[in-house]
């Protein structure tokens, strides 16, 4: 899923409580770091710098080597402080813009409990794996714990099936390489070994998606913590060995085609946390719209989708996810995963078109063919499954006097198409 979005605060204002974030031109979302052009999407690092640099003032307490936060403050920055304003000790002298006091925005709706096992796992320097349904935020949280731990996202290797070992350990310059032969100045470190010598974290995306034998190269990786360079054989760069800090959070679907086994070995060197589902609908829903509305106003539009669709979108992936409606009726799931981050693209993309062609037609009468598009991704046999939802919760809802449900079920006969 992307990160919602924030507002700016004001550094004029010592006391500011508005969540940190940076914008552009009034845009939500976009950076305006002197000198960069504006980005789709801001590391966040860069985007919740004043957090960081704030939660890093606000808690002295004992950190592990190399962390820039203590663990609860890690926790804090991602779980958000609950609503509440911190105020930094008197004593604590915050760099320039920080304010003295600051509402931690939450980014990661899920347990609280699963992000401080995440943190342990990772102040104990042990890899850790995310492992779960697609769209359930694993990417996310692993880039959020990484900024927080090490103030970088960016040391990322993202797992495909052309993957190879040099890129979780090193590769050459080929040009000096020829020049000068195999020297430490032609090396180049892979984002993995660049982590190891800076005692940071590093990340692999996808790590079922890369090959049995890339996937062995971090076996002795994460039990040795020292790469061998044996092009370099007899000179102080012969081994590589990992600074204090260093760790990798690796991430895996569970639900996926393609995927490679993980050997028994590499298993034993993660701790595994499986990142599930939304569990409450209002945190769902709420996601959902905050979401889609930075994406719609990151473009300059005003945002027009109300609650009532909303809710209903929301209500017919967690339906159909689940394989059972909220009151209890059946239904049959589609092959496909209806993930969160599924349904905020489609709630993005009523937003953009109720921004861009205003008055051609009711928001909500564009619902059916937007699920239809994402049912069908997987297997097209699944439009029949969204059409047996039509003629059972839908139909039902109907019944009951819904009229948002009365006017979706007037609507079947888009699926039928």
């Amino acid at each position: 899923m992307t990160n919602d979005t924030t507002t700016t605060p004001d550094s004029t204002t010592p006391d500011s409580t508005t969540p940190a974030d940076t914008t552009a031109g009034g845009v939500p979302g976009q950076a305006t770091t002197p000198g960069r052009a504006p980005r789709q999407i801001t590391p966040p690092e860069d985007r919740y710098a004043t957090e960081l640099a704030f939660l890093a003032a606000h808690d002295s307490g004992p950190r592990p080597p190399g962390w820039l936060l203590t663990p609860r403050a890690v926790v804090t920055f991602v779980m958000g402080s609950s609503g509440d304003a911190l105020s930094l000790p008197k004593d604590a002298r915050p760099g320039a813009g920080v304010p003295r006091r600051l509402l931690i925005e939450q980014k990661f709706v899920g347990e609280r409990a699963l992000v401080e096992r995440c943190v342990v796992t990772l102040a104990g320097e042990r890899g850790l794996l995310l492992v779960g349904e697609p769209g359930t935020a694993k990417s996310l949280l692993s880039e959020l714990l990484s900024a927080a731990v090490c103030g970088t996202s960016g040391l990322t290797v993202q797992g495909t099936a052309g993957t190879t070992e040099d890129q979780l350990k090193y590769g050459w310059n080929y040009a000096l390489l020829l020049a000068q032969g195999p020297t430490e100045q032609a090396l180049v470190p892979s984002p993995v070994l660049t982590a190891m010598t800076r005692g940071a974290v590093a990340r692999v995306e996808e790590v079922t998606r890369c090959l049995p034998e890339v996937q062995d190269a971090l076996v002795s990786l994460l039990s040795e913590r020292r790469i061998a360079v044996p092009e370099l054989a007899g000179g102080d760069g012969a081994q590589v060995h990992a600074a204090p800090g260093f760790t990798l959070i690796a991430t895996a679907n569970l639900r996926d085609k393609g995927v490679s086994e993980m050997s028994a070995a590499l298993k034993r060197r993660f701790n595994f946390e499986t990142v599930g589902p939304i569990g409450d609908v209002d945190a769902e829903t709420a996601l959902v719209r905050r979401q889609s509305r930075a994406a719609v106003e990151r473009v300059g539009a005003a945002y027009q989708v109300d609650d009532a669709v909303l809710e209903a979108l929301v209500t017919a992936f967690r339906d159909l996810r689940d394989g059972r409606s909220v009151e209890g009726w059946e239904v049959e799931r589609p092959s496909t995963v209806m993930s969160t981050a599924e349904a905020v693209s489609v709630a993005g993309s009523l937003g953009l078109a109720a921004a861009y062609f205003p008055g051609d037609r009711d928001v909500l009468s564009l619902l059916p063919g937007h699920l239809l598009g994402v049912v069908r991704k997987d297997d097209p046999a699944d439009a029949a499954r969204l059409l047996g939802y039509w003629d059972g919760p839908v139909r039902r809802r109907a019944e009951q006097g819904s009229a948002t449900w009365r006017a979706l079920w007037d609507l079947r006969s888009v699926l039928e198409s």
